[in-house]
């Protein structure tokens, strides 16, 4: 194991029958709603709100982005990032990407009433989703006076300055591997990391979620002067897939 790096399982399932296969094979039986479709810029496929019975997913093409019975990883995003975030409570966090609301809600659960949450959202649709459809996955957490939705790109949040966050939340795309939209890449690649830790205060957090490793990308973390923690969690809180959280950390002197 590659020092600075370390590897951790959170929630192991429990053998047998699962809630979420029982659940799974109920609504089965029902059918699916299409609610509404977005155009994502600069791409061909749209977004897709689907709903059936008290089920909600955002889908592009014939893949599922997002789904709200399957929130745990979208959840410890935000948990364990800010559970390193406690001698900050003043801390100024990002999040990359509206989506459910369930890093965003996970976030302000966690962080101080002085702390300030920015989240981008590419997406104008994806945020009248929230206050509409979506809105009692939110629970007004888009009220809280901490909040600020932008609707723009996060790279453009990420480039507005130095050293002005104490972390950065990603849930953009599928993770480094980019599915919905090319310009994600830029994220991800040796230059949007490095832009990452230049926004970053010292001793910041860059907290990436993906749907599958990517050794290449966790190479390019340490490369660009990142201490990384990867940490594995299932979908559905102790069970289901398991999806990646790096937790990437600025070094607090000697920046870039």
């Amino acid at each position: 194991m590659t020092a600075g790096t370390q590897v951790c399982v959170v929630g192991d399932p429990i053998p047998g029958p699962s809630n979420h296969s029982l659940i799974t094979s109920a609504l089965a039986l029902i059918p699916w709603v299409h609610l509404d479709s977005a155009d994502v810029p600069g791409e061909h496929d749209q977004l897709r709100l689907m709903q059936r019975g008290q089920e909600f997913s955002i889908r592009v093409g014939s893949i599922e982005l997002m789904n709200s019975r399957l929130s745990g990883s979208e959840q410890a995003l935000a948990t364990l990032t800010c559970a390193r975030l406690q001698d900050r409570p003043d801390a100024r966090v990002l999040i990359g990407g509206l989506g459910m609301g369930f890093t965003l809600r996970a976030a302000l659960h966690r962080l101080g009433p002085e702390a300030r949450v920015v989240v981008a959202e590419l997406v104008p649709a994806v945020a009248a989703w929230a206050r509409g459809a979506l809105s009692h996955l939110f629970e007004g957490s888009l009220e809280d006076p901490r909040v600020e939705l932008r609707l723009e790109d996060v790279s453009r949040a990420i480039q507005s300055g130095p050293a002005q966050y104490d972390a950065i939340l990603l849930d953009v795309d599928n993770g480094p591997e980019g599915m919905t939209r090319r310009q994600n890449d830029r994220l991800y690649d040796i230059w949007g990391v490095r832009r990452a830790h230049y926004a970053l205060r010292p001793g910041g957090i860059l907290a990436v979620w993906s749907g599958r490793p990517d050794r290449r990308f966790k190479a390019r973390l340490r490369n660009c002067g990142f201490t990384v923690d990867e940490v594995r969690v299932h979908a559905n809180g102790s069970s289901g897939r398991r999806h990646g959280v790096w937790l990437a950390t600025r070094a607090a002197e000697n920046p870039l």
